[in-house]
C-alpha cells in the first residue's frame, strides 16, 4: 500500500502548501520532518486520578505510544474524562456514570475527526469508559485497538470493593463493629486497576476481547504488570498493521461477533450491564442486536466461570491460569463460538486460539461442560405486565428461580437503602425502587449499594429487588433491573403499591404483577409523573435524548429536516 493510502486521513490536514498552518502547530509539540510522512495514531487515554481504576493509564498510553512509533506510526496521546462508580454509589453522583459512556464516546469521536488519526488505539479501565471506547471507534471506523487498563490486585483477605459496599450492611446488622469495618475500608483497595470481581469491567474487557476489537489476553492481565505494558507496546504494532491491511472495526463488529461476546459473557457469569453496553455498540456498528438474542444466544452457552460476585474466586485468580483464552478455546472446540471471526491481529478468532493450550489441571475456577453452574445462560430477559419491553435478571441458580413476595415501594435508592439499614426490610418483600432509569434518574444509576446492604445484613434469599435502574457488576442476589418500560413514562413499575404481591419467574422468563387488568388501567389514568429537580446541563439534555434501557439506553439525535 502507498505512503498516501496509509495516511488517508492524516494527509489532509498535513500535506501541501496550504496545510503550513497546521504543520507549524505539530512542530510545536514534537513532529519532526519525517512525523509528517507517518500514519498519525491516536492514544486516547482515559487517565485521571480520580479513581484507582485509571490511575496508571498515562503510563500505559505513553507504552502504546512508543509501541506505534517503533512500528512505523506517529501516536498523539489525547484524554478524555471518566468517573468513579465505585466512589459516586448511592449519592446523586451516580446519575453521570451512565452519561459519561455518552460523553467519552462523543469526545473520541471528536479529537479524532478533528485531528484526522489514520488509526486509534483507546485505553479504557472501568465499565463505562470501555464500552465508550468501543462506540467511538464503531463510528469512526478507522483502523483501531482496545487496550484494557487491567484488573486490581486483591486487597487483604482476598477483598474487593464489594467487601466494603457488604461490610456496610454487616455493620448495620450488627455482626461487625466499627473498628472492623473501617479494617475492611482500609485495605479492600490496594493500588490501581478496575474492581477485582466479575463485574462490569472485567466483563466488558472479557467481551470486547471475545469481539476481537483487543488483542489476545488483554481482558486478562493485572493493571501493573510486564504483560500489560507488553499488551499496549503490542497494540501499537497491531493498529499500524491494521492500517496496511485496511481493516476497520465494521469488519470486525459483525453479528457474528456480538454473538461469541454474548457466549463469553454467559460463560464468565458477567455483569447484566454488558446487555446495555453490547446492544449499544451494535447499534454504533450499524448492527442489528436485541434483547432476544441474548435470550437466543443465552438458551446454549452455559455458565462456566466460579467467580465473583456470586462464585468464589477473584479475576486475579482467573489471571494465573490462564486468564479467558483457554475458556475461549474450549467454547470454540464446542461449537458455540463463530472461529471464522475477524480480529485485530488480521487473523480470525480460530487463528488466535489455535494453539492456546488449556487450564492446568486441578484447577476449579472454570468448570467443564458436564458440570456447569448453570446449563444456559444467567442474563435472564423477562417480559409480563410489568415489562412489557423486557427486563434484565443475573440468575446464576444461587438465587433460586423463582420469588414471589409483596412490594414494599421507593422513589429513589437512597429510601430503600435507609429502609434496609433501618431494618425495615423483612422476609417476602419485594423491594421496588423506580424513577431510576435513563430518563427518571436521569442516568439509570446502580443499585450496589442496596444490593451490598440486602447481602451484608443476610437477606440475600429472602428479599427480591426490581428496579428501572441498573446493577452494578458487583450485585448479586434475586435482583431484576432495566425494568422497562421506566416509571418516568409511565411503566407499569411507576403503578406498584405497597403490598401488591409480585412474581418473578426465572425460569418462564416472566415478572408481572398480580393485579386485575382494570385495576392497572385505574392506576395509569391517575398516575402523575413526579417533578424532577433536573431542569439544566447534561442530565436535562441526556433525558431528553436518551431512549430505552431495552435498546441500550443509547442518546439519539433529532433526525435532519
Amino acid at each position: 500500500m502507498e505512503e498516501k493510502e496509509l495516511r488517508r486521513y492524516s494527509r489532509v490536514v498535513v500535506d501541501g502548501v496550504e496545510q503550513a498552518p497546521s504543520r507549524a502547530m505539530l512542530r510545536a509539540v514534537g513532529f519532526s520532518e519525517e512525523d509528517f510522512k507517518r500514519p498519525q495514531i491516536g492514544i486516547a487515554s482515559t487517565w485521571s486520578m480520580i479513581t484507582p481504576c485509571n490511575m496508571h493509564i498515562h503510563e500505559l498510553a505513553e507504552k502504546a505510544a512508543a509501541g506505534a512509533g517503533a512500528a512505523g506510526g506517529k501516536a498523539v496521546i489525547f484524554n478524555t474524562i471518566t468517573v468513579s462508580d465505585g466512589i459516586a454509589m448511592g449519592t446523586l453522583g451516580m446519575r453521570y456514570s451512565l452519561v459519561s459512556r455518552e460523553i467519552i464516546a462523543d469526545s473520541i469521536e471528536a479529537v479524532t475527526g478533528a485531528e484526522g488519526f489514520d488509526g486509534l488505539i483507546a485505553i479504557g479501565g472501568c465499565d463505562k469508559n470501555m464500552p465508550a471506547c468501543v462506540m467511538a471507534m464503531a463510528r469512526l471506523n478507522r483502523p483501531s485497538v482496545f487496550v484494557y487498563g487491567g484488573t486490581i490486585k486483591p486487597g487483604a483477605k482476598r477483598r474487593d470493593i464489594v467487601s466494603v459496599f457488604e461490610a456496610v450492611g454487616a455493620h448495620a446488622g450488627g455482626t461487625i463493629s466499627d473498628a472492623e469495618l473501617l479494617e475492611v475500608e482500609r485495605t479492600a483497595i490496594p493500588g490501581p486497576g478496575a474492581c477485582g470481581g466479575m463485574y462490569t469491567a472485567n466483563t466488558m474487557a472479557s467481551a470486547i476481547e471475545a469481539l476481537g476489537m483487543s488483542l489476545a489476553n488483554s481482558s486478562a492481565q493485572a493493571a501493573i504488570s510486564d504483560s500489560k505494558a507488553n499488551d499496549c507496546l503490542r497494540a501499537g504494532d497491531a493498529v499500524l498493521n491494521l492500517i496496511k491491511k485496511d481493516i476497520k472495526p465494521r469488519d470486525i463488529m459483525t453479528r457474528e461477533a456480538f454473538e461469541n461476546a454474548i457466549t463469553v459473557v454467559n460463560a464468565l457469569g458477567g455483569s447484566t450491564n454488558a446487555v446495555m453496553h453490547l446492544m449499544a455498540m451494535a447499534r454504533e456498528a450499524e448492527v442489528e442486536l436485541t434483547l432476544e438474542d441474548f435470550t437466543r444466544v443465552g438458551k446454549k452457552s452455559p455458565v462456566l466461570a466460579d467467580v465473583r460476585p456470586s462464585g468464589k474466586y477473584l479475576m486475579s485468580e482467573l489471571i494465573e491460569i490462564g486468564g479467558i483464552q483457554p475458556l475461549m478455546k474450549r467454547l470454540l472446540d464446542r461449537g458455540l463460538l463463530h472461529g471464522d471471526c475477524l480480529t485485530v491481529t488480521g487473523k480470525t478468532l480460530g487463528e488466535n486460539l489455535a494453539d492456546v493450550e488449556d487450564y492446568p489441571e486441578g484447577q476449579s475456577i472454570i468448570r467443564d461442560f458436564d458440570n456447569p453452574i448453570k446449563p444456559d445462560g444467567h442474563l435472564v430477559i423477562m417480559y409480563g405486565n410489568l415489562a412489557t419491553e423486557g427486563a434484565v435478571a443475573k440468575i446464576t441458580g444461587k438465587e433460586g428461580l423463582r420469588f414471589e413476595g409483596t412490594a414494599k415501594v421507593f422513589h429513589s435508592e437512597e429510601l430503600a437503602l435507609q429502609a434496609i439499614l433501618d431494618g425495615k426490610v423483612v422476609a417476602g418483600d419485594v423491594i421496588v425502587i423506580r424513577y431510576e432509569g435513563p430518563k427518571g434518574g436521569p442516568g439509570m444509576r446502580e443499585m450496589l449499594s442496596p444490593t451490598g446492604a440486602i447481602m451484608g445484613k443476610g437477606l440475600g434469599e429472602d428479599v427480591a429487588l426490581i428496579t428501572d435502574g441498573r446493577f452494578s457488576g458487583g450485585s448479586h442476589g434475586f435482583v431484576v433491573g432495566h425494568v422497562s418500560p421506566e416509571a418516568a413514562v409511565g411503566g407499569a413499575i411507576a403503578l406498584i403499591e405497597d403490598g401488591d404481591k409480585i412474581i418473578i419467574d426465572a425460569q418462564e422468563r416472566r415478572i408481572d404483577l398480580e393485579i386485575s387488568e382494570s385495576e392497572l388501567e385505574k392506576r395509569r389514568a391517575a398516575w402523575v409523573r413526579p417533578k424532577s429537580n433536573v431542569t439544566t446541563g447534561i442530565l436535562a439534555k441526556y433525558r431528553a435524548e436518551v431512549g430505552s434501557a431495552s435498546e441500550g439506553a443509547v442518546t439519539i439525535a433529532p433526525p435532519w429536516e
